[in-house]
This record gives structure tokens, C-alpha cells and sequence, in this order.
């Protein structure tokens, strides 16, 4: 056979085989998903793939052959459940879940569907940013088998941070430690706030531009940056437990223990705790920011730090994640990664370039 015509033929396996995707979660980030699959049809990104299956937390639309790029309304499809999802696909070819997420529910899945040899690629913390436990047993079905994790999206929206802690250990680097501002919705009200105008004017504006949850709390509690630093810890070899890090909520106890609906009009008990911490910080040349460290000890802790001039956290702006990353290598100087931290349109980018890796592998 030529080369050109085994070219060919290798086009058309391709083709014919195209890895399967079920999509679950079509909020925000998934609804980003499909359309950039959208626009990749008739592409050569667009033949490698075929959404076989979709789903949000009501309903499912799912067919082998292939079903349209939106998402299910209300009276289209069946009812979803999680039990429909490891019988969506062919049995051969590549079988890619991808979590659009913030489910508990879904994330307790990911090591079932894992040893079932279908692998998972996800946004969603809840996976390897909770108990250490399904931590393991994530890693240990990846492990036992052939199915692949694909987490660039959990951390970041993208920015190549897990990618490069686990290089650098292959390469025999140690790390030593890590700190980084790794919340786009945090470093925005940070970059903004200017201590002249009630910080909840600026919350209000992050919530309605899409930076925060629609609940502020999810953001301002330092949950989700918890979440993102365990898994930063635990990819560079530091196994902590879930509660091991110490966390500085921005949220006042009453304001936590308020029903949603009663939040928006109680914002303002934030303004003069972030007016005080910012007049400190301005009087001695410091900026805030919210910051995630683990130290060389293996401390972990995240909260509202003032740093001064030529900090290395100090840089970027509006959403920007910047992160240190101290190890043999970089022990003196850290390396630092930079860039975009928040955003459907990045974060759903980033899902389907592990989806591309994986599909491109198997």
C-alpha cells in the first residue's frame, strides 16, 4: 500500500471512529461546549468527534448515532438520570464523559465510570478537590485500567498548571512550594476595588457581569479556592485531607446563615470589613488579594493577604489567575503561570482540549 493511500486509510478509521462524547451539564460551561462543537462542524476537529449523549439536571437526549448540538428543552427527551450515561455509547471507539457540572452527585461517578474503561474529562472541583478519599480512588481506577482523567479545567480554566506540576516531577523536579491567586471572580473584585465606593456595589457588579456564582458566598466563602489548591497540593505530591486547609472566609456568619433570596440586600455588611482591610493595606504601600499558599512544611491555608510592591503574586489584572511555583528548579526564582482564570468560553476550551488528547490517544 502507498503512503499516500495509507494516509488515507488512516483518515478514514478516523472518520469512521470518531470518539463519543456525552455531555453532561448545560449551563453556562456546557452550553460554551456546544457551541465550539458547533463551530467545529465539518471541520477536522469536528470528525474526530460525536456528542452521543446530553444532559442537565432534568433532562437527556441521547442517541448512538449521533444527536444535535443543542441543549435539551423541557419537553424534548427523557428524564435524565446518571445511570443512562455508561449505556450511551457504542461499544467500540473512545468513550469521553465530559462534566460540565457542579454536581456532588456527578463527581461521585467519575472513579465508577472510570473502571468501566470511559474516560472523564471535567470542570468540576468536586472530583480531586474534596475528601482525600475520592481522590484515591479516582487516581486508582486510572491506574487499574486505560480510562484517562482529563482536570486542565479544574484549575485555571485551562492555564497549563497541573500539566506543569506533573512534568516537572517526571522530569525528577521536586516542588516545594506553591502560591497564586486562583480566583478570577476574587482577583476581579480585588483588581477593582478602590476603597472609596461600598466593596458590595462591586459584588453586585461581578454577579451580574457573570464573574461570581449568582449566590456571592459560593466566591467570597474561599471554597472554591480551597478546592483548587487541594488539587494543586495534591498533584505535586502533597496528599492533604479535605480539611486540612485553613480558609479566611470574607463572609460573616450572619450573611452565611441567610436564605439566597434575603443575600442581595445584605451585602453591605461587607463594606466596612474590606474598607478597614484595605485602609490598613494602602497606608503601608500594600495591595489585597486573595491568595492560596502551601508551603514547603505542607501548610495550606487561603485567605485576604496585603502585598507589597514587586510581590510575585502582584501582577495581571480583572480576572487574571497568577501562580508561583517553587521547586529544585525553580527554588530562588519561582516559575510563574499567568493568564485568564475565569470565563465559559476558556473553560470550555480547555474541556475539549483533554477531549482532543484523549481522543487522540486511544
Amino acid at each position: 500500500m502507498s503512503v499516500a493511500l495509507a494516509s488515507a486509510a488512516i483518515d478514514t478509521v478516523q472518520v469512521e471512529r470518531p470518539a463519543q462524547i456525552a455531555l453532561l451539564g448545560t449551563g453556562t460551561v456546557g452550553s460554551a461546549v456546544l457551541a465550539r462543537l458547533q463551530r467545529w462542524q465539518g471541520t477536522a476537529f469536528g470528525r474526530r468527534l460525536q456528542l452521543v449523549h446530553v444532559a442537565n439536571s432534568r433532562r437527556a437526549v441521547g442517541d448512538k448515532r449521533g444527536v444535535a448540538l443543542r441543549a435539551p428543552a423541557p419537553d424534548i427527551g427523557i428524564a435524565a438520570s446518571l445511570d443512562q450515561v455508561a449505556n450511551a455509547f457504542r461499544s467500540r471507539g473512545a468513550r469521553i464523559v465530559i462534566d460540565a457540572t457542579a454536581s456532588d452527585a456527578v463527581a461521585d461517578r467519575h472513579a465508577q465510570w472510570l473502571a468501566l474503561g470511559i474516560h472523564v474529562v471535567t470542570a468540576c472541583k468536586l472530583g480531586q478537590g474534596t475528601e482525600l478519599a475520592r481522590w484515591h480512588d479516582i487516581r486508582n481506577a486510572c491506574a487499574r485500567g486505560d480510562a484517562r482523567y482529563g482536570d486542565s479545567a479544574t484549575v485555571g480554566a485551562g492555564l497549563p498548571l497541573l500539566r506543569t506540576l506533573r512534568e516537572l516531577q517526571a522530569g525528577g523536579d521536586r516542588i516545594h512550594a506553591i502560591a497564586g491567586v486562583l480566583s478570577g471572580s476574587l482577583a476581579w473584585l480585588c483588581d477593582r476595588y478602590d476603597g472609596m465606593r461600598p466593596f458590595s456595589g462591586f459584588v453586585r457588579e461581578a454577579r451580574d457581569a457573570g464573574y461570581t456564582e449568582p449566590d456571592p458566598r459560593e466566591d467570597l466563602s474561599g471554597e472554591d479556592v480551597r478546592r483548587k489548591l487541594l488539587i494543586l497540593a495534591r498533584s505535586a505530591g502533597v496528599e492533604l485531607e479535605s480539611t486540612a486547609v485553613e480558609v479566611e472566609s470574607l463572609v460573616a456568619p450572619k450573611l452565611a446563615a441567610l436564605p439566597r433570596e434575603c443575600v442581595d440586600a445584605a451585602l453591605e455588611s461587607l463594606d466596612v470589613p474590606l474598607r478597614e482591610r484595605f485602609a490598613a493595606a494602602y497606608r503601608d504601600g500594600k495591595k489585597l488579594r486573595y491568595v492560596a499558599r502551601l508551603d514547603e512544611s505542607g501548610r495550606a491555608r487561603v485567605g485576604l493577604e496585603a502585598l507589597a510592591a514587586g510581590d510575585v503574586l502582584l501582577g495581571g489584572s480583572g480576572s487574571d489567575n497568577r501562580v508561583a511555583i517553587w521547586s529544585d528548579r525553580y527554588r530562588r526564582q519561582p516559575l510563574l503561570i499567568q493568564g485568564p482564570g475565569a470565563g465559559a468560553a476558556v473553560t470550555a476550551a480547555a474541556l475539549l482540549d483533554d477531549v482532543l488528547r484523549i481522543g487522540g490517544t486511544v
